[in-house]
């Protein structure tokens, strides 16, 4: 099965990953993302959360485990892997993002565990972080940016260093509002892409909350953007469930949906340094369940 089209055509890699440990199961996949090595990380969400495999799909190790004493994870959602190789984990029942060293060790944590702050305050305030956060980014400057997607509707931008600077958002249909902010990234030129899932549509920021464009053109429930070079990488959960293609510009490149199978329940993408695709994929009972990789062809 060949998707897409022109420089941009995939084929799904059969038999990857290679082997699955005997009595291991992965859960529903949230999201993934590649290290510097062309190593594949997956944030799932089972008893084992963060795995590590090799580009030709064999099981490196792992880290992390499911449950309700600090430190543990209950609903993984968003990974990405900054510039620096640290992994940030964010999880949007525990209502916190984390950063990790690739052996695990947690050196930043961001909100509290197991504590969701209330959307509207008695004091006027309105979603501080964080109240079902969905994901994470981190600028080319070192900022980081937070999706804090289910329950709060709002975007939190925090220092290098993790101290809190600004919000923006609130609920809603108008520009500048958001459905569910569902996962975001920032681009080499420093604007935020977020994604405004059940509106369908991509609204795209500047790092300071100024809203500089709004992308439609078909989205169908887009839930994750990963970039490179010039390139937009979008997951679209609606329509069918599939992946859409674009410039930095705004200019839709190619768009597969609706195709079980090369992925049936996308939930984040990432690319490896020679341009091959992998998907995360939620699912439910024995659908979709699964991480993929396509080679570009």
């Amino acid at each position: 099965m060949i998707v897409g089209d022109g420089e941009f055509r995939y084929e799904v890699e059969k038999n990857w990953p290679t082997k699955i440990p005997e009595y291991w199961t992965l859960g529903q996949c949230a999201d993934i993302d590649v290290d510097a090595d062309d190593n594949i990380w997956v944030f799932s969400r089972n008893l084992h959360p963060v795995t590590k495999w090799s580009n030709d799909g064999e099981f490196l190790g792992s880290w992390g485990n499911f449950g309700y004493q600090k430190g543990e994870y209950r609903v993984a959602h968003g990974l990405n892997i900054d510039p620096d190789g640290y992994i940030w984990l964010t999880d949007n029942q525990t209502h916190q993002v984390t950063k990790h060293k690739p052996d695990g060790e947690c050196v930043l944590e961001l909100g509290e565990y197991g504590f969701a702050n209330f959307t509207l305050s008695t004091d006027g305030s309105q979603g501080l972080p964080f109240n079902m956060p969905t994901g994470s980014s981190v600028a080319p400057d070192g900022k980081l940016f937070v999706s804090d997607g289910y329950g709060n509707r709002r975007v939190h931008r925090f220092s290098k260093t993790g101290e809190y600077e600004i919000s923006w958002g609130e609920h809603g249909t108008g520009d500048g509002q958001f459905a569910i902010v569902h996962k975001l990234g920032v681009s080499k030129d420093s604007r935020v892409f977020v994604c405004d899932r059940e509106n369908n549509r991509i609204q795209i920021f500047s790092t300071e909350g100024e809203l500089l464009d709004i992308w439609t053109n078909g989205l169908a429930g887009p839930g994750d953007v990963y970039f490179q070079g010039d390139y937009v990488f979008v997951v679209e959960q609606g329509g069918g469930n599939g992946i859409s293609i674009w410039n930095l510009d705004g200019e839709l490149i190619t768009r597969w949906r609706g195709i079980p199978e090369v992925c049936e329940a996308a939930h984040g993408c990432a690319l490896d340094s020679k341009g091959n695709l992998y998907i995360a994929e939620i699912g439910f009972g024995a659908v979709g369940q699964r991480f993929r990789k396509l080679n570009k062809i």
